[in-house]
């Protein structure tokens, strides 16, 4: 490259990718959705829109038959003229190598509307209609092939041109929609479609071929350097373009004396390029802030303000904020960096030079202590950091082995001036999980401590969860949730604090958010329910109350049941009380999720609450399924022995042709698994070890008779006071029938409701049990009331009541 008749090398690769071009991307989203809401809009409410274009025609038309057709007329020859005023423009602008991607542009659109179920159909247009010109000139204004050819022209070549003339071409070409209201009272679909996919095609043509911003302004940044006193001999790429700024090496040398700008007096800083040296240069291109925007504002989105920096609309004021706080920082002797350049470059890009970061690594030999003053002296001038990666810290050592080394921070963009107490404890916090990954949990607190005080440090511990967290400093160390695990407990230890109170920061919690979505499945679930309701009150008139409030102690069982054998394969080691009341709130969590997973993860967060381990607790609740799934069909088996062979079972088997579907489902399911790779090795991996567990867990409770009874009578307890709620129900109606067969209706129609899609099941155990007390003999007068009885007793109110049961556990820290 030669700049100022001065030849310099540059080598790397400068073309940012195209799936880092965020404003290329956001603007093909945009002409995507345009086009299907175009399209949509004419299949379904195309009438409804002609009836509305029509009364706005009315109101709006006032021009006389004449002059509607001088503007017709005028606008015509407007949009004839257009394209070829397009190339004008770009031939004016010397852009050679633009004229391929506009040529492009136009013919795919055209050729894209010109598609029929014959082939391509050419347009038509034809010059020879004498009598009328505007007639003549209609043929271009309604032809969609012609909107979408000027709309992809202007797309493509908009980003090249001035934006003076690009503003009044798209103005131009949008003006059409207000002329057809003025003039034929209807704006063609047609020619909306023809705008859409012109766009469309154009933003995919401008994301292949690039724009402006792509080019780096290398030359400008040379010559900014040339101002500051640095003559840049050559260049190579450091990080190519993309998430972040495009980083080049500059090897400079000090300019002469006759060739430096003129300095202007005032303050200024002091450019530390060494003579000869290097500096690095930070080009910040338009596409580069696009996406640093839209993730600064997805930030500002899911947490409170006070929790992240402001937010720089201009990507100028976010490059002069990291340059200024530099220099702040500087004046501090804590920066291992110095600004040597700051400007404004062509096409929207921005420069920030920079020296190399001075020192070295840290290591594990270097005090920790040393880090933790640092951070305090950096506070102390009102200054919070905001990006405390270890990567970002430096240690400068002096020129003898007496004098003591110098910790030094980097990497400005987050670091704040006037800081608040969230930005200063949030620094703590970051810098207790970096220098953990390094020192260790222990040491790193007492420094901490030592520096900053208990006070300060344990209201800082506060964040150390994954929320507050950022990702930047999660993802620079291993294993970041054991880290933040270990500096918590390692506060609690050294501070003797009970309990630490995670900072809630975000502007909804993951627990808010959560029973948002339970609640809407909730309504969505007791829809078809409530609809039954008058039915079911008419019959509730001529119930047995004491049946019913029978039924309703005896499904209180269940509860208990559920919670002795959940307690006893945790070996005892939780609260059998709150285990109890926990299963209140679990009823409310397996109703609103589909095959009670809801449950069962409530059940593993309510045992790692109590002290098990993850691994622990998710071992704990498979072992008591897995021993209520082998109680359940024990007494399956038991009851319909009981039951005779009298009754008709038929409701309870499928037809032979839902058999085979669900044979061939599972033989499908089954080959899946063992042909494809990745399934494979999740059934090896994952699946297999947690299967050893639970068979391990299952032989060593049958050395352990007492226990292995608890976990069997609570689970016998579950089913069979389910079954005695229903028995109950129906005899609160008059029915007639043995507690046998109704407990054999109960575990049967319950398993196969079990297969249900429908949160809780709801639909589909109410028919099972309704079919299946048909099928013993009970009347359906009496079966659909009962079943309604039974629901609300051992389904519903628990479900209304599992709803502050779970908000008085989760303000309890038990779940």
């Amino acid at each position: 490259m030669r700049v100022d008749g001065r030849e310099i090398a540059v080598s790397g690769k400068l073309l940012l990718p195209w799936n880092r071009r965020t404003n290329d991307l956001i603007r093909l989203a945009l002409s995507t959705i345009f086009l299907a809401t175009i399209i949509t809009s004419s299949m379904i409410t195309r009438n409804d829109w002609e009836a509305l274009e029509r009364s706005i025609s009315d109101i709006v038309g006032v021009l006389t038959p004449t002059q509607s057709n001088l503007v017709y007329l005028a606008y015509g020859i407007a949009i004839l003229v257009l394209p070829f005023g397009i190339l004008i423009g770009l031939i004016a602008g010397r852009q050679w190598k633009l004229l391929g991607a506009y040529a492009a542009a136009g013919a795919i659109a055209v050729l894209s509307l010109s598609v029929s179920g014959n082939g391509f159909a050419a347009p038509q247009w034809h010059f020879d209609m004498s009598d009328r010109l505007h007639t003549v000139l209609a043929q271009f204004l309604d032809d969609p092939r012609w909107i979408a050819m000027l709309a992809a022209m202007l797309t493509v070549s908009g980003p090249w041109l001035p934006a003076r003339w690009r503003r009044w071409w798209w103005t131009l070409l949008l003006a059409f929609v207000p002329i057809h209201l003025v003039v034929s009272a209807i704006v063609p679909a047609r020619s909306l479609l023809g705008l859409s996919v012109g766009w469309f095609i154009g933003a995919l043509v401008v994301l292949v071929v690039g724009t402006p911003a792509l080019e780096v302004p290398l030359e400008a940044a040379i010559r900014a350097l040339h101002r500051r006193g640095h003559v840049v001999t050559a260049l190579s790429v450091v990080r190519p373009a993309g998430p972040g700024a495009l980083i080049l090496q500059a090897t400079c040398q000090q300019a002469p004396a006759t060739e430096q700008a003129p300095r202007t007096p005032g303050p200024t800083w002091r450019p530390c390029c060494p003579t000869p040296g290097a500096a690095l240069l930070e080009l910040y291109g338009p596409n580069q802030r696009a996406g640093g925007l839209i993730r600064q504002f997805w930030r500002k989105v899911r947490l409170r303000s006070a929790e992240t920096a402001p937010l720089h609309a201009s990507m100028q004021r976010a490059v002069e904020h990291r340059a200024l706080m530099s220099v702040a920082i500087g004046d501090l002797g804590l920066a291992n960096t110095s600004t040597v350049a700051l400007a404004v470059l062509d096409r929207g890009w921005m420069l920030h030079a920079r020296t190399a970061a001075r020192g070295r690594p840290v290591t594990a030999d270097l005090p920790v202590e040393r880090i933790w003053r640092a951070l305090a002296e950096l506070h102390d001038g009102q200054i919070s950091h905001g990006d405390l990666r270890i990567g970002e810290l430096t240690v400068e050592f002096g020129a003898s082995t007496d004098e003591a080394s110098t910790v030094l921070f980097g990497g400005f963009g987050k670091a704040e001036f006037g800081a608040t107490d969230v930005g200063l404890q949030a620094d703590i916090a970051q810098l207790l999980v970096t220098t953990t990954a390094v020192y260790g949990a222990e040491p790193t607190v007492a420094a901490a401590i030592e520096v900053f005080g208990r006070d300060k440090v344990l209201q800082a511990s506060r964040r150390l969860t994954k929320a507050a967290m950022p990702t930047r400093i999660r993802a620079s160390v291993p294993d970041a949730g054991a880290l933040l695990s270990a500096a918590r407990d390692e506060v609690k230890k050294q501070t003797g604090a009970v309990q630490i109170q995670t900072e809630t920061i975000t502007r909804f919690t993951r627990s808010q958010v959560i029973q948002l979505v339970l609640l809407v499945a909730l309504v969505y679930v007791a829809y078809p329910f409530i609809s039954t309701m008058p039915t079911f009150f008419s019959e509730l008139r001529t119930a047995n109350w004491w049946w019913a409030l029978l039924g309703l102690g005896v499904s209180a069982l269940t509860y208990v049941g559920a919670a002795l054998s959940l307690w006893a394969c945790a070996d005892r080691l939780v609260s059998f009380r709150n285990l109890t009341i926990m299963q209140v709130a679990n009823t409310f969590a397996a109703t609103t999720t589909p095959a009670g997973v809801g449950g069962l993860a409530l059940s593993t967060r309510f045992l790692q609450k109590g002290g098990l381990g993850a691994v622990r607790a998710t071992t704990t609740v498979a072992l008591q399924q897995s021993v209520q799934i082998i109680t359940h069909l024990s007494l399956l088996l038991v009851f319909s022995v009981a039951a005779g062979t009298r009754a008709d079972l038929s409701h309870f088997v499928p037809s032979a042709t839902v058999l085979y579907l669900i044979g061939g489902a599972a033989l499908g399911a089954v080959g899946t698994f063992m042909f494809v790779p990745k399934l494979r090795r999740w059934l090896g991996t994952e699946l297999r070890p947690k299967l050893k567990e639970v068979l391990v867990d299952l032989g060593e409770l049958a050395r352990e008779p007492k226990r292995l009874g608890l976990i069997v009578l609570g689970c016998a307890a579950t089913t069979l006071g389910a079954a005695l709620a229903l028995w109950a129900s129906v005899e609160a109606f008059g029915g007639d029938t043995s507690f046998v067969t109704v407990t054999v209706v109960t575990m049967v129609g319950g398993t196969l409701a079990s297969a249900a899609p429908t949160p809780g099941g709801v639909g589909a155990v109410e028919a099972a049990l309704i079919g299946g007390l048909a099928a013993f003999g009970v009347a359906m007068g009496i079966a659909v009331p009962a079943v309604l009885l039974y629901r609300i007793l051992t389904c519903w109110l628990p479900v209304f009541i599992g709803w502050p049961v779970m908000r008085w556990l989760t303000r309890n820290d038990m779940i």
